[in-house]
């Protein structure tokens, strides 16, 4: 097929037949959107529905006089003046200052003291702050400077009864008086005593090896057997059982009028005796009441020196140790005391014994501020089996942590002590 041949454009009507009409759908088509948004009349309207400028109060009865308000109200306005009315639904959702709410029949501790420290400050005269109301939106500037958002928490310290330096014993000196180190070797001995006691007395482990014989093949046949009579002598003992059971016959024997008049008759009188005996049980409390009342006075008197005890008992457990605050119990360090044949009595002569490191590290577990530790014993290497080079290493490794190691460690803690001071 081929193209259908085109009309001459010299004419009229070919000339508005060819005229372009994009304009003119445009503009329609910006009609229609404006009527469905609502923006159709916002260029014939006055320029007070549009906007108003906010002015004092005294300007604006000033000019309310002289203005005359506009009577056409837009749409708009409508609309949000209808959005202002609270709903009667709305209106009982709203918290009520007047009305007083039914407190729970049930008092909390917290509520007493909440209710009781309400009524110190009535009476004080501070004035009752009014209820706030949920409806109303807090407008809140973010960039107030008010100052409460740059609060910082405070941090609560460890308080501890023990000191961070404990002034040991003079027994444990190095030239110290006779009786002194008697008392400081009677104290190490009884706590190595102690020590032994506690392990003896403890739980008996689990043995890993249960003596014994071992059963031999003949032996085991005959425990075979031995059970098995037993069994049969049980099922025959419970054949016996049932069959005497079989053959007891139930015999009900008939209550006659006279026998029920005796048990109603017994059952009034015992009633009667529990009633008069309660009646006298009465009585005599009353009677033995001021033996009561003393009774119920040592018995308090008791119970306070009991909380006193327990009071004393928790303080000087918190002196001797730390609460539990990890896994491991807290061991504290050995007495240093030296013995008779190595008092020297001179400064020249004494024999370094213990560590600073150490000492500090168990002050710090016993004043709380680390949790206990369990120690670990490394097994010895053999000397025998390791190369030459090996040796060499594991001196300089060890040379190192005496030169380097050991001396940041104790710095280290010495500036955590005295920080926590």
């Amino acid at each position: 097929m081929g193209k259908a041949s085109k009309g001459s454009r010299k004419g009229k009507k070919a000339w508005r037949a060819n005229i372009s009409t994009d304009d003119i759908d445009d503009f329609f088509e910006k009609q229609t959107r404006d009527a469905h948004a609502g923006a159709v009349a916002i260029p014939s309207l006055p320029s007070d529905s549009l906007f108003y400028v906010d002015k004092p109060a005294a300007s604006t009865s000033a000019t309310s006089a002289s203005d005359t308000p506009t009577k056409d109200i837009p749409s708009k306005r409508k609309i949000e003046k209808k959005r202002e009315k609270v709903l009667y639904h709305e209106s009982l959702l709203k918290r009520n200052p007047f009305v007083q709410p039914i407190p729970s029949s049930v008092v909390r501790k917290k509520d007493k003291k909440k209710a009781k420290k309400k009524e110190l400050q009535e009476t004080h005269g501070e004035k009752s702050v009014p209820m706030e109301d949920d409806s109303a939106e807090k407008n809140l500037d973010i960039w107030a400077g008010d100052g409460n958002g740059d609060t910082k928490a405070k941090k609560r310290s460890t308080t501890s009864v023990i000191p961070a330096v404990e002034v040991e014993a003079p027994g444990c000196s190095f030239n110290p008086p006779f009786e002194a180190h008697q008392d400081a070797l009677a104290q190490a001995v009884a706590d190595e005593r102690q020590k032994v006691l506690m392990k003896e007395l403890g739980p008996t482990p689990v043995p890993l090896i249960v003596p014994g014989e071992a059963i031999t093949e003949e032996d085991k046949f005959f425990l075979d057997a031995d059970d098995g009579d037993d069994d049969v002598a049980d099922d025959d003992g419970d054949q016996d059982a049932d069959a005497s059971v079989g053959q007891r016959k139930n015999k009900t024997k008939r209550v006659t009028r006279v026998e029920m008049n005796k048990r109603a008759r017994l059952k009034e009188r015992l009633r009667a005796e529990a009633e008069a005996k309660k009646m006298e049980n009465i009585s005599k409390e009353i009677d033995s009441l001021p033996n009561i009342i003393d009774e119920i006075a040592k018995e308090d008197e008791e119970k306070e020196k009991r909380r006193l005890r327990r009071t004393v008992v928790k303080e000087e457990r918190l002196k001797s140790g730390p609460p539990r605050l990890g896994r491991h119990k807290f061991e504290p360090a050995p007495v240093q005391v030296l013995l008779t044949e190595e008092i020297s009595g001179s400064l020249r002569k004494l024999k370094g014994c213990c560590n600073l490191v150490r000492d500090r590290y168990k002050s710090i577990e016993k004043r709380g501020i680390l949790a206990p530790s369990k120690r670990i014993r490394f097994t010895p290497f053999s000397l025998q089996k390791q190369s030459c080079f090996q040796t060499r290493f594991q001196h300089v490794c060890f040379s190192f942590i005496l030169s380097f190691v050991l001396p940041c460690c104790l710095l280290m803690l010495m500036h955590l002590d005295w920080g926590l001071k």
